[in-house]
């Protein structure tokens, strides 16, 4: 049987990109961009990152794999305290990710760990899309999902790109978190 990805996967792939970049550039715009600081950008691999997006402030990468080049080769999942200190970090962008790492709790407290107190977290994930790469792609969360998996910090904004078709079955959430 020939695999091939259907019409409506690419055309929810082009959402969710349109929506990714759509999020960086008002998270930029309403946050950053008048409070420079360390933005730390997990696991861009194929995508254009957070430097487009961050000309302001200084970026440094965060990746599993070592060959990625990037500032450091952790994983998230993981105490990285012997690598990176407590509260360094002003923002964090971590677009499409959560969803790939194995234990999404463990990846989350991490971040906590490691932003700066008034610090804040940009992410976004999918849910109503296709398995993806790069492999694994573990879990798909729903609202409730994130909102326990961010539980410890103190504000959560979550918003939701939804179709006309599938109500309660948004394709992709963006999410702003402040420690």
């Amino acid at each position: 049987m020939k695999k091939t990805i259907s019409e409506l996967d690419k055309k929810h792939y082009e959402l969710i990109r349109k929506n990714v970049s759509e999020f960086l550039f008002f998270c930029n715009k309403k946050y950053v961009e008048t409070n420079p600081g360390t933005v730390l950008d997990i696991a861009p691999q194929d995508h254009e990152g957070a430097k487009s997006y961050f000309t302001a402030s200084k970026v440094k990468i965060l990746d599993i794999d070592p060959n990625s080049n990037a500032d450091y080769i952790v994983d998230l999942c993981e105490n990285n305290s012997k690598v990176i200190k407590n509260n360094i970090f002003d923002w964090i962008v971590c677009t499409e990710v959560i969803e790939h790492v194995k234990n999404p709790f463990k990846a989350v407290q991490e971040m906590h760990r490691i932003l700066k107190k008034g610090g804040m977290i940009f992410a976004t994930t999918p849910f109503n899309f296709r398995i993806h790469g790069p492999l694994p792609d573990c879990w798909r969360f729903t609202k409730y999902g994130l909102e326990e998996l961010f539980k410890k910090f103190d504000k959560i904004i979550i918003e939701e790109l939804e179709t006309d078709d599938r109500w309660l079955m948004p394709i992709h959430y963006t999410i702003r978190v402040i420690k």
